[in-house]
This record gives C-alpha cells, structure tokens and sequence, in this order.
C-alpha cells in the first residue's frame, strides 16, 4: 500500500506559478498511475492531470490544458504539477492518487492553492 503526501501549495496572484510534489511511500511507485484532483469549496472534487507509468504518457481537464504540466520521477518516487499562468478558479484543495487499476484507490491529504485576483 502506498502512502502519499503532498507539498507545495501556498498564495499566489493571478497569473503566477507554484509547483507542487507528492512523495510516494511504501509501494512500487513506477507501477502506480498516478494523478492529480481538486476540490474547491462547495464543489465536487474533480480530475486535473495524470501520468503513465514512464512518465510519457499524460492527459490533462480542458480548464488546465496548456497551463498544467504533470510529470513524474520514478527515481525520488515523487509525482508534481507545474501549474502556470494560474487563475482565482484555480484556488482548490490539490490532492495526488495513486491507482494500478481502473479507479484512483490511494489519496494524499491534499495541499491548499490559493490564487488572489
């Protein structure tokens, strides 16, 4: 079973940057997929990013498509999100999951991100 944390979030104004990591721990992390979710506040949490086992492989929600970038290291068993020219609709609990089979079945805690206007 893997154990995920995340760190990295923070404020931030509109249309800056901030990256966030999740560790992985206690599992094979190369054989995870791994994603990142959000939820805002009064909202349902919904899918952001996710990356393939090697990293080659991503796919990404239409509100972050082109501003987001997922990426993994399989060597520091961390996953992270650049997140670029960043909107106050952005500001969300960031949460990292991990899954080998057809859902996400393993969650961090999640990171704040707020983004001022």
């Amino acid at each position: 079973q893997v154990q995920l944390v995340e760190s990295g979030g923070g404020l931030v104004q509109a249309g800056g940057s901030l990256r966030l990591s999740c560790a992985a721990s206690g599992g094979i992390f190369s054989s995870y997929v791994m994603g990142w979710f959000r939820q805002a506040p009064g909202k349902e949490r919904e899918f952001v990013a996710r990356v393939l086992w090697s990293g080659s492989v991503t796919a990404y929600a239409d509100s972050v498509k082109g501003r987001f970038t997922i990426s993994r290291d399989n060597a520091k068993n961390t996953v992270y999100l650049q997140m670029n020219s960043l909107k106050p609709e952005d500001t969300a609990v960031y949460y990292c999951a991990a899954k080998t089979g057809v859902a996400f079945e393993y969650w961090g805690q999640g990171t704040q991100v707020t983004v001022s206007s």
